[in-house]
């Protein structure tokens, strides 16, 4: 019984100090420090950058179409009547009698070196044209001086050879050439990419 009276006299003491404390001066009671908030660093993203809109056209990038890096692969024909200056058999050839509406191309390199348009009928059993798209061909005597060789400019394959003064049309000038170092592409057909290297010497 006396322990039990001794808890609760000191558990008066305890609420009778707690009132006293919560009663006193507010000059008297030690002022209490707050703790300033942490200060928070903000999270620094790295800017992205938005997808650029499309315009509905098709943009080529500097690799999204790589450049040939060789002219085309040619068939044991046609690498004796381009690269060794060869002539193929008349009245042979799958262009010499064609008409149709285009544009006759490089075998080897693909550039463009006759228009229809300047195709004419000769009778000689090879394509004929009295004249070519400007700065396509180049014009070099034949090592015997008799002939005019023609070639591709771009390249350096052997066309066929050019003469003049024989009246078939009013430029008085016919180119005739192998169909094996050509190739036609139809009108309104895309030209195929030009390959451009070096020539062989």
């Amino acid at each position: 019984m006396r322990q039990i009276r001794i808890q609760r006299v000191i558990a008066v003491l305890a609420l009778a100090s707690f009132v006293a404390g919560c009663t006193a001066d507010p000059e008297t009671v030690e002022s209490v420090q707050i703790p300033a908030e942490p200060i928070v660093q903000p999270v620094v993203q790295e800017a992205i950058t938005p997808p650029t809109e499309s315009t509905g056209e098709n943009v080529m990038s500097d690799t999204a179409e790589a450049k040939p890096t060789k002219y085309n692969e040619l068939t044991d024909i046609e690498a004796y009547v381009i690269l060794k200056k060869g002539t193929e058999r008349p009245f042979v050839g799958e262009y010499t009698d064609m008409k149709d509406p285009g544009t006759y191309i490089c075998r080897q390199c693909n550039s463009p070196l006759y228009l229809a348009t300047q195709k004419f009928s000769s009778h000689c059993g090879w394509p004929s044209f009295d004249d070519e798209i400007e700065g396509a061909v180049e014009r070099h005597v034949d090592t015997d001086g008799d002939r005019t060789e023609i070639v591709c400019k771009n390249c350096g394959g052997h066309l066929g050879h050019v003469f003049l003064g024989e009246g078939y049309t009013e430029k008085n000038t016919r180119h005739c050439v192998n169909s094996l170092s050509m190739k036609f592409f139809a009108e309104g057909k895309p030209l195929p990419q030009v390959v451009h290297l070096p020539k062989a010497k």
